[in-house]
Formats: C-alpha cells, sequence, structure tokens
C-alpha cells in the first residue's frame, strides 16, 4: 500500500460539469494532478477550452479538455452525453458539479426561480448520471468502482435560505438523491457520494468572496476561521475517487470548516457566567 495506490488516478477519465471556474476547477485540477484525463464542460465553451489549456500548461500526468455542456434542459443532456462520447469510450468519474442559484428576499422570491434552479441543480443531475450508467457500468469493478460524486451545499444540511430558498433546497435534493443513488448503484460497482460545501471563491459567490478584506470577513463566520481553499475540494475528489475510497457509498463530505455542526447558543451560558 502507497500514497500513489491510494490516491492516484492514472489512466481514469473524470466527466466535471461546471468545471470552468470555483469548486468545479478546484477539483479538475487535482484530477488531472493525480493522473486523469479530465473532460472540463459548462455552459461557456470558450471558457472550457481556456480553463483545460491552462491546466494542461502546469505539466502535471493526466491532461485537461474543454468543450461546452448545459444540463439545464434535456436537449442539453442528450448533446453532452454525445460530446463526451466523442472524446472518450469510458468514463470512470462523474462529477455533477454544474450548478446556478438566484437570490432574493423572503415576500419578493419569484415563482420563476425555482424551475429554473431545480431543472439545473437536480434534473439535470439526475438525467445526466442515469444517462451515463451505461459508461459508468463498464468501467467499475468490485475492487474498483466507478465513482460519482455530487455537489451538494451545507445549505442543504443545515436551515439557512439567505434569500436563495430554491437553491438551499435544491441541495437538500441532491444529498438525498446521493444516497437513493448510493443503494441503488452499489451492485453495480459504482458508489455515489457528495460533497457539502460551505463558502468558497467561486463565481457563484462573488459577492461575497470578490477580494480579500470581503472573504475574510466571511472566514470570520466559519467556525474554522477561513472560506475554502483549492486544496480541500482537490483532496476530498483525491479521497473519494482513488483506491482509498473506494469502499465508501452514501456519504455526504462536510466540506464547510465546521458551518454543518454550528447550533443555537448554549443555552445555559450567561447564566453561568
Amino acid at each position: 500500500m502507497d500514497i500513489d495506490t491510494l490516491f492516484g488516478l492514472e489512466g481514469k477519465v473524470a466527466l466535471v460539469t461546471g468545471g470552468a471556474t470555483g469548486i468545479g476547477r478546484m477539483a479538475a485540477e487535482g484530477l488531472m494532478r493525480a493522473g486523469a484525463t479530465v473532460l472540463i464542460a459548462s455552459r461557456k465553451g470558450e471558457a472550457c477550452e481556456a480553463v483545460a489549456k491552462e491546466l494542461n500548461a502546469l505539466g502535471a500526468s493526466g491532461k485537461a479538455v474543454g468543450f461546452a455542456g448545459d444540463v439545464g434542459t434535456e436537449e442539453g443532456v442528450d448533446a453532452l452525453i454525445a460530446s463526451v462520447k466523442e472524446r472518450t469510450d469510458k468514463l470512470d468519474i462523474l462529477m455533477n458539479n454544474a450548478g446556478i442559484t438566484w437570490g432574493a428576499p423572503l415576500g419578493q422570491f419569484p415563482f420563476a426561480a425555482w424551475g429554473k434552479v431545480m431543472d439545473v441543480n437536480v434534473a439535470g443531475l439526475f438525467d445526466l448520471t442515469q444517462k451515463l450508467l451505461p459508461m459508468l457500468k463498464a468501467s467499475g469493478t468490485v475492487d474498483d468502482p466507478a465513482r460519482v460524486v455530487n455537489v451538494g451545499s451545507v445549505m442543504g444540511e443545515r436551515e439557512m435560505g439567505d434569500g436563495a430558498y430554491s437553491y438551499a433546497a435544491s441541495k437538500a435534493a441532491v444529498i438525498h438523491m446521493s444516497k437513493i443513488l448510493a443503494k441503488e448503484l452499489a451492485g453495480d460497482a459504482i458508489t455515489v457520494n457528495a460533497l457539502a460545501p460551505g463558502p468558497f471563491v467561486s463565481r457563484m459567490t462573488a459577492f461575497a468572496t470578490h477580494d480579500e478584506e470581503t472573504r475574510s470577513k466571511v472566514g470570520d463566520d466559519v467556525p474554522i476561521g477561513r472560506v475554502g481553499r483549492d486544496e480541500d475540494i482537490a483532496g476530498c475528489m483525491l479521497f473519494l475517487c482513488g483506491r482509498g475510497g473506494a469502499y465508501i457509498t452514501g456519504a455526504v463530505v462536510p466540506v464547510s470548516g465546521g458551518i454543518n455542526v454550528m447550533s443555537g447558543p448554549n443555552i445555559f451560558e450567561q447564566a453561568l457566567h
């Protein structure tokens, strides 16, 4: 047993949706550095191609390929799968990271914010996974299963709306769906796990993480005292997707700096001090 065996991904092929920015890009780089060929897809194909070029310039043992892919509609999912099959005949790892959000105060949150968010974050995730099952089943074995990693959120675990009600509900659905699929696919040598991230620097959180001062303020509200970093996501992915994570399915990894275990104040604290 050695580190390369536990966490190496030489010869593996991964698809990362929403991989041009934020958590998806962090994961893509980690997977590629571990030796995988990483297909990076998002609605902005040019951005994916640019990121793939940047990653390939790192000189890592894996490689990256970027192209357009939209999971917001059934037609988009089908087109994405066709693009994947043009580039590979095998798939070992699927990271469902693509997602959108919508923010508005309670009392002003629009009806339209539900369908659009749920279509991408839940329906698209499920449909893409379902339609890629033949490729995943073909690559998985008892000793080295195929891997699905879905990106939820700490907002799907804790009672946090923060004006993003449909987003929070969609991520709770992602977490629950991950557990359902983990149960149903274990016998097919496919593991399904979820990440539940807290605040990371991304396009989605740019309003609160766009500069060091603002990031520091956000980090002050995280129990561990900072926002997430690239290596926090990369480390989770290498664990879940490498041989070291082959016996784990149905897990929700709380990459949130302790937000997942935050609760109300200690009820006797004031009385005892």
